[in-house]
């Protein structure tokens, strides 16, 4: 699968009929959405679609015609969506009417066409699933988890307490199983996963 990290514009004009579409982050869905609703006040049509992750690692996707004939324009965006295979990506495409009508298929064609004008001028990547894991080490253990960390090239929040620190890392998989094969052996002596990763648990049987 794919994703995006910044945000990518496309336009196209279609029998005088203006289509603007902006391909963001999701993480940036709802305040891309106000800005465009404050920037456009006398467009016709905001459509969106957007396809996500959730916390259980489902895709969730949804979308809106926004006025426009049922199914022929916020199902047809998500559809682009699905046929680039993204995620974590929401798409809106603003429509300024020109005065000419262009049918059901008229517009299937102009808001699928509209999305992937924005895909195109995209750089995906490719998406690897990231989540928190949170692990507890004892003072006597820090130093050697520190160089760990270190030469491992993770990024760390960490949170002290009167017995030793709760270390928080964003962590794939891959990172994980390094990890957890450098940790194990520190558990006896009181090195504790305080909060896993769901993709970390088959790991762990």
């Amino acid at each position: 699968m794919k994703t995006i990290n910044f945000h990518y514009f496309a336009k196209q004009e279609i029998k005088k009929s203006n289509f603007l579409t902006y391909l963001v982050p999701f993480d940036k869905f709802d305040e891309t959405h106000e800005k465009l609703k404050l920037e456009h006040p006398k467009a016709v049509h905001i459509v969106w679609a957007y396809r996500h992750y959730n916390k259980y690692f489902q895709i969730v996707e949804n979308q809106s015609d926004d006025g426009e004939p049922k199914g022929t324009s916020g199902p047809p965006a998500l559809n682009a969506l699905r046929g680039a295979d993204l995620i974590n990506v929401g798409v809106f495409i603003v429509r300024y009417f020109g005065g000419i009508k262009l049918g059901t298929g008229g517009l299937v064609r102009a808001y699928s066409s509209s999305v992937n004008l924005a895909i195109n001028e995209a750089n995906l990547i490719e998406f690897e699933i990231r989540d928190e894991l949170i692990f507890f080490v004892p003072f006597a253990l820090i130093s050697r988890f520190e160089h760990f960390l270190e030469k491992e090239n993770f990024k760390s929040k960490n949170k002290f307490n009167e017995y030793g620190v709760n270390i928080s890392l964003n962590i794939n998989e891959n990172e994980f199983i390094n990890l957890y094969k450098f940790a194990k052996p520190f558990k006896i002596e009181g090195v504790k996963f305080l909060y896993i990763p769901l993709f970390a648990k088959n790991i762990l049987i």
